[in-house]
């Protein structure tokens, strides 16, 4: 190769700048770190609202849905006004966002603040795509995808440390302040990113947005509603019935099959040559649904395991929110440095490789916390746990997400940018909702069978009590319940039934999320044995744009979306 030919090469990669990318993983902390410091603000915002924990619970996931439910057209409006402008508009309306959450007087005043956050999340999530694709190349571009990844558990460790000393020490809405403070930094920072040209060619399916945004509504309430309201049967705490039946599985049901409406909307407007809120040539390819499947099970099993966690330090431990912050920080940076590095592999590693391995970690590193977690948390089994369970998930995490840009036709890139928020968000949330069910319905069952075991607890409390509503209750709480109930030894007891089946159900969760794991390597041996092109400068394609065809050594299996004749001739060269 000549001298020449070589400059050209190394050109791109010589005049690339850093700000990009501080922008982008700055951009990233600001969006993840205000679900950290909800949780970890809890005791201060529910001791100030006067409002009970559900409220910033409720919260919490109204920006989650927010997010889930917008972010595939969130991805179009971006494209078809402007990435770099839509983006400082959104930061702007997270910043005020971020001020109403700090100045909040009531429960009202936060969920609106939360979830308005979450909706502008959406504009912002396929801009910082755009912002790496646009700017990096070649094995920085791979570098980058990594660190946009790393950036989440990032938020999260910063939000342990920071938000857990303010709530200590100033206040918990200092947190929201700093973000707001971000806010400021990240929008003068972004004019002096590349402007990315609007595309006026782009047409926005409306009728599909408000589709995909109905289907993750009610299927993120149905989800989260499971424990409360009821699995099946409905509890008190179901806001209503039909004929007794919970309200949760009828929206998961509901949901379904507004999903099924979507995705037949899509392939008609397939047929008909119209644009599509979202691209199925995305998912054309087996290869491509399996780092769909392994992504969402990696959230799944993360998010889960990111509950059971702080419940296992804070309910049978007994630990404060501060010591829970710095109890799993290891975790959270093994996260962060797994995604970092996890690039390096690319070159010596298939992806389907990397992913089976991956899984391994994650089911050996549950394994090993289910029969070892006690009441000590210096065990050094226990920290060993958490470390490599960190290590397996963030390497991941990062690994699907940058495959899937890769196997996509680089020029639905966008497309893969939305879906994987969209999966990122709806995974989570019925990670943390399943979870939740699975593990109270374990403790409802072992404090039935074990109050039945001791015979110091009477017939008459047991069925004064209603196990079939449990929940997780640390000893001084369960006395509290009790104390007009029981006393002496029957309260004795049942303290040491109490203690004995939230350990237990805790462990067969953490058990069930391993086993899940260990699934999850079968669609990990269908991901690709390779990863190809770079992400393409843009990454929404205009209505008359050519898409590359799907490459013939993928096609799997074409029937898993429903595809029909039309969407295999797009999809085959």
């Amino acid at each position: 190769m000549s001298m020449q030919a070589e400059a050209s090469v190394a050109a791109p990669i010589a005049k690339t700048s850093w700000l990009a990318l501080i922008v982008v993983v700055m951009t990233q902390i600001q969006a993840s770190f205000a679900v950290n410091a909800l949780t970890v603000s809890m005791a201060g915002i529910t001791t100030d609202l006067d409002t009970p924990a559900s409220s910033v619970g409720t919260a919490i996931t109204a920006g989650t849905f927010a997010m889930a439910a917008f972010i595939l057209l969130g991805a179009k409006v971006g494209s078809r006004f402007g990435s770099r402008g839509v983006f400082q508009i959104a930061v702007a309306i997270h910043g005020v966002a971020m001020l109403g959450v700090a100045l909040s007087v009531s429960p009202a005043m936060l969920f609106i603040a939360q979830a308005s956050s979450g909706a502008v999340i959406a504009l912002i999530a396929p801009a910082l795509t755009v912002f790496i694709a646009t700017n990096y190349h070649g094995p920085q571009q791979g570098r980058a995808i990594g660190l946009l990844a790393a950036a989440i558990p990032a938020a999260g460790v910063l939000a342990l440390l920071l938000a857990g000393w303010f709530a200590n020490t100033i206040g918990w809405r200092w947190s929201f302040v700093l973000m707001v403070a971000l806010a400021v930094a990240n929008l003068l920072l972004s004019f002096r990113l590349k402007r990315v040209p609007a595309q006026p060619g782009l047409s926005i399916d409306w009728t599909g947005a408000i589709l995909a945004a109905v289907a993750v509504i009610l299927l993120s309430f149905g989800f989260s509603g499971l424990s409360t309201w009821g699995v099946w049967l409905a509890t008190s705490q179901a806001p209503f019935d039909i004929l007794g039946i919970s309200p949760a599985p009828l929206l998961v049901i509901a949901g379904l099959v507004v999903g099924q409406v979507f995705f037949s909307w899509l392939r008609r407007r397939g047929r008909e040559g119209k644009p599509r809120i979202f691209d199925l040539r995305v998912l054309a390819t087996g290869s491509e649904r399996a780092i769909t499947a392994c992504m969402a099970i990696m959230l799944f099993v993360g998010t889960a395991a990111n509950f059971l966690i702080p419940l296992y330090i804070q309910v049978v431990q007994g630990r404060s929110s501060i010591e829970t912050s710095f109890s799993i920080i290891p975790y959270t940076l093994s996260i962060f440095l797994a995604s970092t590095f996890v690039a390096s592999l690319y070159g010596r590693f298939t992806p389907r490789a990397i992913a089976s391995a991956g899984f391994v970690v994650v089911a050996s590193a549950l394994t090993l916390l289910a029969f070892t977690v006690r009441g000590e948390w210096s065990q050094g089994f226990v920290v060993a746990g958490l470390i490599l369970l960190g290590l397996g998930q963030g390497a991941i995490v990062a690994l699907v997400f940058n495959t899937l840009l890769s196997s996509a036709p680089k020029q639905l890139a966008g497309d893969v940018g939305a879906w994987r928020g969209l999966v990122h968000n709806l995974s989570g949330s019925v990670g943390i909702a399943v979870a939740t069910a699975f593990a109270v319905g374990m403790l409802s069952t072992l404090l039935l069978s074990g109050a039945q075991e001791h015979p110091e607890i009477s017939d008459e409390l047991i069925a004064q009590v209603n196990i079939n509503e449990a929940d997780f209750l640390t000893n001084e709480q369960l006395a509290a319940v009790l104390e007009s109930r029981a006393s002496g030894p029957q309260l004795d007891a049942a303290i040491v039934v109490n203690a004995e089946a939230r350990l237990q159900a805790l462990k067969v969760s953490l058990l069930g999320l391993a086993a899940l794991s260990l699934l999850a390597i079968v669609p990990a041996t269908r991901m690709p044995g390779r990863r190809r092109d770079e992400l393409p400068e843009k990454l929404e394609p205009d209505d008359d744009d050519p898409i590359d065809p799907v490459d013939l050594d993928d096609v799997n299996d074409l029937d898993g979306l429903g595809l029909d004749d039309l969407d295999r001739k797009e999809a085959l060269p």
